[in-house]
């Protein structure tokens, strides 16, 4: 059995200091200890102080300040334990520490018995750091965890997709050059058929372990940091060069140590790659762009066949014969009118509907359907995903207003908007005109959008949203828990339901870790005044996990597939007549 290295070196150091940048600054702790010193300075001068000053033209002692300031440098001690967790616990202990001799020598020596309260005080302040710290402590190990799930790939233990696209984000925002490379193991399928996925996974390991290895011995002369995005598939972000050549003789390395014979079980494996890698700023400073690119050269280069190929991204991969070909069935489809749609129903716990989430589809010249997988990244690529949300909206919105006692019902249409769309001028008007022309509701309707649509302009963004909440629209940030920069925007936007990834619900069943996780989401979207709703709900067992831990809402295959019109509006005349509810 291949065991995953828990050293984890420059990879692991690289992702704390990428969380290190978001804690409280020093300069803040050095603010706060010198705050803290003035105001205990100023208790001392007023304790012995004997004249009076006038205060909005009132007479005071001098002395009697002393409270005031007191009160400052506990403050002080508060914030310092809040903030600086360990380091302020234990400073603040030894300041206090250090007060309490004198005061004692006040009180005994120079009989001053007015410094009695302040031994309680000081008694009270240390249990009240000691309590906050230790309270501090366990939610920080929990975060901790909590973040520690987010990056990391269960299988490997290198770090995931998101926390590279953590990485990249600090890179950009330190104007710092780096290469993006997307890797594909060939043939990867056939010893998961032959072998098992136990030794598929054994594989990945030793792969993870290798490459891990070359990472954190600097022995490529750039500083490489290596993950896992699923799959067979890993991702390699390059730093500390901004040379073609170093970049194409980083790859090489990682190429070379992946052709070296694997031996799992007494059966040895001889395994190669496809590399395709961007760099930035030269081809762009945009992670989703990043991401695009380097999967394109890397599916450019698949194309040639097998064996380790390495490609650099470059324009014209973008077009290839069979994007073109998608892109050209999607302009058929738009202009003769046959963009389908589905409606998939979505329910509380109860299993009463809720409403529906509207599905662009697709079919081809054979009457076979286009994958969504195939043809929505073209859509986005070319531009034409705004044609299709907005064809899509009007479609479910007209069926669902001509149904049958339509007015009586108060289910919502959950639509999915695109960044882009979203942020045309235009948007307002179109959403306005489709409501007029259709008559569907405002406060029915909830737009989907995800927090990415903070990254590029927060301020047109939020302002935005401001204009689709004042028409009574509700907003959904979808694919929550993705990421760990999520947490950042959520309480930024104001949103009225989050909607959890499939991928952390199809975990569901063979993780605890990925249950709390799950449950963390659910308990911030409630504590934020959310509600929360499961996308791919399959099974029985996560159906009851997801009532156990409290969630709103479910959407996915056990209760409703995507239908299409004709079976929503079977389910709505079921629903009229008070039957059971059976989508299926």
């Amino acid at each position: 059995m291949v065991k995953t290295k828990t050293d984890k070196g420059n990879i692991k150091n690289t992702l704390r200091k990428i969380s290190l940048k978001r804690e409280t600054p020093k300069s803040a702790f050095i603010l706060l200890a010198l705050l803290y010193a003035i105001s205990y300075y100023m208790v001392v001068i007023t304790a012995k102080a004997h004249g009076t000053v006038v205060l909005f033209g009132v007479t005071l002692d001098i002395s009697s300040f002393t409270g005031v300031f007191s009160s400052l440098s506990n403050i002080c001690l508060i914030c310092m334990v809040l903030l600086f967790r360990k380091a302020g616990f234990i400073l603040a202990l030894a300041l206090l520490s250090i007060q309490f001799p004198g005061i004692l020598m006040n009180i005994i020596r120079l009989r001053n018995y007015r410094n009695i309260p302040g031994i309680f005080s000081n008694i009270l302040v240390t249990i009240s750091v000691t309590i906050i710290y230790l309270g501090s402590r366990r939610i920080t190990l929990y975060q901790n965890s909590i973040r520690e799930q987010a990056v990391t790939d269960r299988i490997t233990g290198l770090p995931n997709r998101f926390a590279g696209g953590e990485l990249m984000q600090d890179l950009i925002k330190n104007s710092e050059k780096f290469a993006l490379v997307s890797i594909d193991i060939n043939n990867f399928k056939s010893i998961n058929d032959t072998m098992g996925h136990e030794t598929g996974d054994n594989v990945l390991r030793e792969i993870a372990d290798r490459w891990r290895t070359l990472a954190d011995s600097h022995k490529t002369g750039t500083t490489d940091f290596v993950g896992r995005t699923s799959g067979d598939e890993f991702y390699l972000i390059i730093t500390g060069t901004g040379s073609s050549e170093a970049y194409k003789k980083t790859i090489d390395a990682y190429k070379d140590e992946l052709e070296r014979k694997i031996t799992i079980d007494d059966c040895d494996y001889y395994l190669t790659a496809c590399f395709g890698y961007t760099t930035c700023p030269d081809d762009s400073d945009v992670i989703e762009n990043l991401y695009l690119f380097s999967d394109s050269a890397l599916h450019e280069v698949k194309k040639k066949g097998s064996g380790s190929r390495i490609l650099r991204f470059n324009h014209s991969v973008l077009n290839s014969e069979k994007d073109l070909e998608i892109e050209r069935k999607i302009r058929s489809c738009l202009s003769s009118g046959k963009l389908l749609f589905n409606l998939q129903p979505q329910y509380d716990l109860e299993h009463n509907l809720r409403g529906f989430e509207a599905l662009a589809r697709m079919k081809d010249d054979d009457g076979s359907y286009i994958s969504p997988v195939e043809f929505i990244p073209v859509a986005e690529k070319t531009g034409l995903i705004d044609r299709i949300d907005l064809g899509v909206f009007e479609m479910a919105a007209s069926l669902l207003a001509s149904l049958p006692n339509a007015e009586n019902h108060d289910f919502l249409l959950s639509i999915n908007v695109s960044v882009r769309h979203l942020m045309k001028n235009n948007f307002m008007e179109e959403i306005r005109r489709v409501i007029s022309e259709t008559g569907f509701p405002p406060h029915r309707i909830e737009i989907e959008i995800t927090e990415s649509i903070m990254i590029d302009s927060a301020e047109k963004a939020l302002w935005r949203i401001e204009e689709i909440k004042k028409m009574g629209m509700k907003i959904a940030i979808d694919d929550f828990g993705t990421g760990y920069s999520s947490l950042s925007y959520l309480n930024s936007i104001p949103s009225d339901l989050l909607k959890i990834d499939k991928a952390f619900i199809d975990k569901m069943d063979d993780s605890d870790s990925s249950k709390q996780y799950v449950s963390m989401i659910i308990s911030l979207g409630h504590i934020l005044g959310l509600k929360v709703i499961s996308e791919g709900v399959e099974s029985q067992e996560q159906l009851d996990e997801l009532k156990a831990i409290g969630c709103d809402y479910i959407q996915g295959y056990i209760w409703g597939k995507p239908m299409s019109p004709e079976k929503v509006s079977k389910l709505m005349e079921s629903v009229d007549a008070g039957q059971p509810v059976n989508p299926q």
